[in-house]
């Protein structure tokens, strides 16, 4: 069990890593023709808007709800009542969505100002038109994206991970083609990144197409009810809370930066993608692999394999949010400069963008956590524990927003962000300790304190051995590239040294 958990982690890893890695060059390019200002703002909000709600209702709550569902009618049924789940699911899945897609974009200003209010009391009105404008174009992308998940849903059911996993990778081809290309022939350019997002949302559809073919699973439009679809309903619902509380928490981050200096809806922006880079890497593949392992076993009512899972993942996450928890803390504003301050986006930006993602690059490892834990509930169907720790965790979030704003203005809302992260994996554990269904065993916290010391010594590396700023801001790009990418490898090479001369290797897993 272990070396599939790891070959399929692995490739969702590998597949997550070209497609963030291709993120980081899109918001390159957007960060260096349209900076950290008042329009890049319009744009994010709109942007943020779907892609907020394509995490709940794609591969956030539809999905953690919609794969254990489908793994018991594969494990309990013939392959023709698994494709009758599937149609039944995806028609009313299809007709909520194209309801909700036709609503936002009549009613598109409302929507801005319910999640934007700070553009609509801005004296320019021209962030709070073009965002509506945008919306309008950007909210298809929520229907296009969430059908990928359903259908990327099904896939990673049958354990063909590496598809859905590829398939953001088209988005930030069509986003980075537009900001060079088609922004030049629009009177507003940075309307292109619009543009840009809806392209890229057909061609992810698109993409998944062949390979439901070939496994046999395309969905078809049927009439009537079907059990699944109730158990879908009161799976979801929860769910949304659930699941997503991190991506909730975010959003109300940017509520509250509209109403904060122009730029600051940019900069936690900026880092915030740095923040998802380890976490789609390691918490999100984990996640991803583990629901459908899980549900697997649940359903087959192994529950030695299913605590395994369990313990597997984590120490997996240990072993690689640690370091990376603590690199991005010490390495926040070389990483901002070296990838973004080009162009429009100045070294004020730069400082900025750091100082948030030095705040959420400390939650790294909270984070990591409630993706790993929050499936262990939903793949047995309790939707209600995870519901009951969301909400706690998103109202200490706000009421920690609205202090540390006032003191810190947008670094406040970061931390507040990730403080909110560690009370909901610290909720999480101890409702699965409670319920008897997993608790931490000895070998993991051996583990946890040889990694720790591993990442002291590395983090010791890393003060020594790392220019100052201002070496950074004077060098050119290449320059630039040459200090991180030999910094964070020689740091790499000193964490898993340290790691096999404390005794953890690869094959002990």
């Amino acid at each position: 069990m272990d070396r599939s958990f790891l070959k399929s982690s692995s490739i969702v890893t590998v597949m997550t890593f070209l497609s963030r890695i291709l993120g980081l060059v899109r918001d390159y390019f957007v960060a260096r023709y349209f900076g950290a200002s008042g329009l890049t703002d319009a744009f994010l909000v709109a942007f943020r808007i779907p892609n907020f709600l394509r995490r709940l209702f794609g591969e956030g709550a539809f999905s953690q709800a919609f794969v254990p569902i489908l793994a018991d009618a594969k494990a309990k049924h013939n392959e023709a009542e698994v494709q009758n789940v599937i149609n039944h699911i995806g028609t009313k899945f299809l007709t909520v969505l194209v309801v909700l897609t036709v609503i936002v974009v009549v009613i598109a200003p409302a929507v801005i100002f319910m999640f934007a209010w700070g553009f609509y009391f801005d004296a320019d009105p021209i962030k709070f038109n073009l965002a509506s404008d945008m919306l309008r174009i950007t909210f298809p992308y929520l229907l296009l994206i969430s059908l990928t998940a359903f259908a990327g849903s099904i896939l990673n059911t049958y354990d063909k991970f590496a598809v859905p996993a590829f398939t953001p990778v088209l988005l930030n081809v069509s986003m980075i083609l537009s900001a060079i290309y088609l922004s030049e022939h629009l009177d507003t350019p940075i309307m292109a990144l619009a543009w840009g997002v809806l392209i890229g949302g057909i061609l992810q559809l698109l993409f998944q197409i062949p390979f439901l073919l070939k496994i046999r699973k395309i969905p078809r439009l049927v009439r009537g009810k079907h059990e699944a679809v109730k158990t879908l309903k009161k799976r979801m619902l929860p769910a949304l809370f659930g699941v997503s509380v991190s991506q909730i928490n975010l959003l109300i981050d940017t509520m509250i930066a509209t109403v904060l200096v122009s730029g600051s809806v940019s900069w936690l922006y900026y880092s915030d993608r740095l923040l998802e880079l380890p976490l789609a890497l390691i918490g999100i593949a984990l996640a991803t692999v583990a629901l459908a392992k899980l549900s697997g076993h649940f359903a087959n009512q192994d529950e030695d394999k299913f605590t395994h899972t369990v313990d597997y993942a984590l120490k997996i996450g240990l072993i690689l949010g640690v370091p990376a928890c603590l690199g991005l803390v010490l390495l926040a504003e070389p990483l901002i400069i070296t990838l973004f301050q080009y162009g429009e986006f100045d070294a004020f930006a730069a400082r900025q963008s750091s100082l948030s993602l030095m705040a959420y690059g400390a939650g790294l490892m909270a984070f990591i956590t409630v993706k790993i834990l929050a499936p262990v509930f939903l793949s047995r169907g309790d939707t209600k524990t995870p519901v009951k720790v969301g909400v706690i965790a998103m109202m200490t979030n706000v009421f920690l927003n609205l202090i540390l704003a006032y003191y810190y203005a947008h670094t406040g809302l970061a931390v507040a962000t990730s403080l909110s992260a560690v009370l909901n994996a610290s909720l999480l554990y101890y409702y699965l300790k409670q319920q008897g269904i997993f608790s931490l065993s000895q070998d993991f916290l051996k583990m946890f304190f040889k990694v720790l010391l591993a990442t002291i010594i590395m983090s010791i590396f890393i003060l020594n051995f790392n220019q100052d700023t201002n070496h950074y801001l004077n060098a050119d790009a290449w320059h630039r590239v040459l200090i991180i990418t030999g910094i964070v490898s020689a740091s790499i090479v000193i964490y898993f040294g340290s790691l096999r001369l404390l005794g953890i290797k690869a094959k002990n897993l």
